[in-house]
């Protein structure tokens, strides 16, 4: 039986060495910064810095540098934003679709298996999938025209996939679990947010902080006994 101390969690998380699979984005820019206020050994990895996902031999160099570790974070992913281009369904060339499969769940894939190969006893993966695919995207809340990528609904969906089967597969050495976070706030349209925020029950876009809590719990031993589980942050958003 596990034993746990409760009063020691935030200390305990500074023997950790996580490695943060896209550490330059958003998500992964704040868990940076506040798991370093924490004292947590971080190694930060994203295609900013050189860092190429979707190259197979680059992913396995990468995990045997940095054998050894304790949790992987993996927020990287292919995103559209409200402003870039939309593509009705009917029109959508199929190499579209490959960029957020080879990026989104063969990359993500990819780095979660070699990290597996190399990394401490009792480690834990926590990977990012998105409202989007537990629900379809509210195509409405955009601007006119635009609907949000097939392929990363279609991506998303996968990780929560992909997230059960290694929990499964990877069990009792490695830990899996998968985060589904809501909307966060970061310059978006005032009318995108307007519609955004009647979907959540909260009222509002999330901030980027609000979603560390949930990535300490799962880096952290008291969530030892938590694995295959969809971990949903989103102000109610898939409650509906």
């Amino acid at each position: 039986m596990c034993d746990i101390n409760f009063s020691n969690t935030i200390s305990d998380l500074s023997k950790k060495k996580v490695i943060i699979a896209g550490s330059e984005g958003l998500i992964g820019k704040a868990l940076t910064t506040e798991l370093e206020k924490l004292d947590v050994r971080v190694v930060g990895l994203s295609l900013r810095l050189g860092h190429d996902f979707s190259n197979e031999n680059t992913v396995k160099e990468m995990m045997q540098l940095y054998k050894n570790h304790d949790v992987l974070i993996t927020p990287f992913a292919l995103n559209p934003q409200p402003d870039e281009e939309s593509w009705d369904i009917f029109n959508l060339p199929l190499s579209s679709l490959e960029k957020y499969l080879k990026i989104n769940l063969l990359a993500l894939f990819s780095v979660c298996r070699e990290f597996a190969r190399v990394c401490n006893n009792n480690a834990s993966i926590i990977n990012f999938s998105s409202i989007y695919g537990i629900n379809s995207p509210k195509h409405f809340i955009y601007k006119e025209g635009f609907a949000k990528h097939i392929g990363y609904t279609i991506t998303k969906s996968g990780v929560i996939g992909m997230t059960k089967y290694l929990a499964t597969y990877l069990a009792p050495k490695i830990r899996v679990n998968v985060i589904v976070p809501g909307g966060i706030e970061n310059n978006q349209s005032k009318d995108f947010k307007e519609n955004y925020s009647k979907m959540a029950p909260i009222g509002r876009m999330m901030n980027v902080k609000e979603i560390i809590g949930m990535v300490i719990y799962l880096c952290s031993d008291i969530s030892s006994y938590t694995t295959g589980s969809i971990l949903t942050v989103d102000g109610g958003w898939t409650a509906w």
